[in-house]
């Protein structure tokens, strides 16, 4: 094995592991002079002595341990293994040399490589700097060459161009944008370097003419394709507001797709480099107009609906339209005939026809009129706040970020200030209708009144970002209506309070009084509006009650629900306690108890079915009142009864015949009784109850006492002779009597 040629020489260590292990190296580790002993291989034979010294002295030692035999044997051996030790070590001597020969034939020859690599790069560096300047040379001239076509293509745009820019945009708009780009460039180009060119004016000329096309095509893209909403969609997408099941939304496409993206790369362009904003003017004016439009669209559709069909199309109307089946109705928030309703069924009991029982029914067309007026403004309101919504999300994609709020505010100025405009058109004809005490057509306030209040959350977040002046619009609004729904609620109390007592306007037949049925119509649909009504008390200070005012509350969007009914009910205390005295007044203007006991009956009685729902603690006041105006009627029959009273009657023995003082006095009962129930019947029957079940309690009542009375005392003395012609005092059989005061209250029998 050759070892390598930089270990000149190499000395085994018998502690450490031998690094060339050979079969003759074994007995010298074996027999050496201990775990230190050394065995050096040099040039020369110092290191030898050593080594011979420890054998000798250790082969002195093992003869006198080993017998002689085996230490001849032991010593042939061990000299064996050192000669072939000797013989290894010799060879080792020769590798080393031939190691180190074949070193420096190595070294020689890497020498002599690294002399021509040298000499290789010496003559080859200065031609590779000179192809390198070759090589930069030819590109600054392809430079060169790209910018003198760069600029001589700049002198051939305005005639490249000139035919796309006449033609103008339309169906090519990206070609159209490409061409004024490469004009825009040259106009920057001759700017900058050579202002004076005639180019320069060339290419701008063009340009202008340019951006002028592309003004018009924005202008003609949203002449000719914002279109008008449709009423029906409109009012699809305002019934989409209550739906309870989660329902897709309805779609509002003002723009086709692909118009809409040619609108807003036009527009982009136009702020990025025809620096013009003339084109934002353009498309709120625009879409302005289709909203305005829209709007009064949807009010004309009521109109229209009403005047062909009586009712106008509404979601709260189901089935009217068939083209919408998954649509379900909403609720009408202008309803104000409930009342009234009540107010004809009460009616309708038996005073058809009769004054004073129907003196109402004829208003229900104008108010049919008003609750058209009243949904047509709330579903417009409704619609404004949709389609402002709507046109936002539109203007996001045209107008730039930092436009948007004030375009947006000028669009929506001419919807948003009709739509106020109107509402104080409704303030000021409440107002006149206060004046002349018609409060009535004051109740339309109240349901637009609710309906802004709810709808205001959404007015807020529409109007976020516009002018102060804008967002101000609706709270002013609500302010005016509240002051005249305050006003109206005022003045009507005081009116109820001090309506004249006059005979002409007293019913002749003692039905519900016009205040009356008017006072709890009023009410009655103010129920309809607690919330509404109590926060317009609060607000204003009407309620005349400071305790129940909370302390912290500063506006009437403040006040709880429960506080507003709590606010309401006092009122309608109020009002129904001005209506009691002003009837008690009234009843004073008939001269018959009866018929001022039966007017009081009959309007506490109407009175009574809004207080059974509204007062629960003033129901039981009323039906005593009612019950002692029942009890007052009966006593107008006591001067019929009393002719034939037991207390009044003679006692007469049977048997005995009757005096002519006697006999006459027996006439005269008879005929007292008869003439006072024909004159009773004959005016009462003329007199009116409305309410039927009232009406058969009081006539049993009646009906009851004199047939008894008058049973007992035909049964007395009908068979007595007093007189020869009995059939001219014995006028009628206690049916007939009973017939008759059935009949009493009622005109047509």
């Amino acid at each position: 094995t050759a070892v390598p040629p930089r270990c000149p020489s190499l000395i085994f260590n018998a502690h450490y592991s031998a690094p060339l292990a050979t079969p003759n190296m074994a007995p010298l580790a074996r027999y050496g002079a201990g775990p230190r002993a050394e065995v050096g291989v040099a040039g020369t034979g110092t290191e030898r002595a050593p080594r011979d010294k420890a054998q000798g002295s250790g082969s002195r030692w093992a003869e006198a341990m080993i017998p002689p035999q085996e230490a001849s044997a032991r010593r042939r051996e061990i000299e064996d293994k050192l000669k072939q030790e000797e013989e290894t070590l010799s060879f080792i001597r020769d590798s080393l040399e031939k190691s180190d020969q074949l070193t420096k034939n190595m070294v020689s020859i890497l020498s002599s490589f690294e002399s021509r690599l040298m000499k290789l790069e010496n003559s080859i560096i200065p031609v590779h700097k000179q192809t390198e300047n070759l090589q930069r040379l030819q590109e600054n001239v392809e430079k060169t060459l790209s910018c003198l076509d760069h600029v001589i293509s700049y002198y051939h745009v305005a005639s490249d161009t000139e035919k796309i820019i006449r033609e103008g945009p339309a169906g090519r708009l990206e070609e159209y944008l490409g061409s004024m780009a490469k004009i825009q460039k040259a106009v920057e180009y001759f700017q900058d370097n050579s202002p004076d060119s005639p180019e320069l004016n060339k290419v701008k000329l063009l340009f202008e003419r340019g951006k002028e096309s592309l003004e018009s095509e924005f202008r003609s893209l949203m002449t000719r394709h914002s279109k008008v909403v449709s009423p029906v969609l409109i009012l699809d997408l305002i019934s989409g507001e209550d739906e309870l099941e989660a329902q897709e939304e309805v779609p509002l496409e003002h723009l086709p797709e692909g118009v809409l993206q040619d609108v807003t790369r036009i527009s982009r362009w136009l702020v990025e480099y025809g620096r013009n904003q003339d084109f934002m003017n353009v498309y709120y004016q625009i879409r302005s107009s289709q909203l305005d439009r829209s709007i009064k669209g949807l009010k004309e559709h009521f109109r229209k609906s009403s005047s062909s069909s009586g009712v106008p199309y509404s979601p709260a109307i189901p089935n009217k339209r068939k083209d919408t089946p998954t649509k379900k109705p909403i609720k009408r928030p202008g309803t104000i005939r409930k009342a009234q309703n009540l107010l004809k069924q009460y009616s309708q009991h038996g005073l058809d026809g009769k004054k004073g029982g129907s003196n109402l029914i004829p208003l229900e067309g104008r108010d049919d009129t008003l609750d058209v007026e009243t949904d047509a403004y709330i579903h417009c309101v409704s619609a404004f706040v949709k389609l402002a919504q709507s046109e936002y999300q539109l203007l996001m994609d045209v107008i730039p970020e930092h436009h948007q709020k004030k375009t947006f505010d000028s669009l929506i100025q001419d919807a948003l200030d009709g739509l106020m405009l109107e509402g104080e058109n409704i303030v000021s004809a409440a107002r006149k209708a206060i004046i002349r005490h018609d409060f009535s057509a004051v109740l339309t306030v109240f349901p637009i009144l609710r309906h802004l209040k709810q709808t205001k959350p959404e007015f807020d977040q529409v109007l976020q970002g516009t002018a102060a002046s804008t967002k101000n619009k609706l709270p002013g609004l609500i302010t005016s209506m509240e002051t005249v729904g305050a006003k109206a609620l005022e003045d009507f109390a005081d009116n109820i309070k001090n309506d004249p007592d006059k005979e002409y306007n007293m019913p002749k037949d003692g039905t519900v009084h016009e205040l009356t049925s008017n006072a709890i119509l009023f009410l009655q649909q103010l129920l309809d509006f607690q919330e509404t009504a109590g926060a317009m008390l609060a607000s204003q200070g009407t309620c005349n009650r400071p305790s129940l005012l909370p302390e912290t509350s500063s506006s009437a969007t403040s006040y709880s629900s429960e506080f507003s009914k709590r606010l309401l009910s006092t009122y309608i205390c109020k009002v129904l306690g001005n209506l009691q005295l002003n009837l008690l007044s009234k009843s004073k203007v008939y001269e018959d108890p009866a018929l001022s006991a039966i007017f009081l009956h009959n309007n506490y009685n109407y009175i009574l079915k809004l207080v059974a729902v509204t007062q629960k603690t003033a129901e039981r006041s009323y039906r005593e009142h009612i019950e002692q105006q029942i009890q007052t009627y009966q006593r107008s029959w006591l001067k019929v009864t009393d002719y034939i009273a037991e207390k009044n009657l003679p006692v007469f023995q049977p048997g005995v015949k009757l005096r002519d003082k006697e006999r006459q006095m027996i006439k005269e009962r008879f005929k007292g009784f008869n003439d006072g129930l024909e004159e009773l019947c004959k005016i009462q029957k003329a007199w009116a109850i409305p309410d039927m079940e009232q009406r058969d309690k009081i006539r049993q009542a009646q009906k009851n006492i004199v047939r008894e009375t008058y049973g007992a005392f035909l049964h007395r003395y009908g068979s007595v002779p007093f007189t020869k012609n009995p059939e001219k005092y014995i006028k009628y059989r206690v049916e007939q009597v009973g017939d008759m005061i059935d009949r009493l209250f009622d005109t047509s029998a």
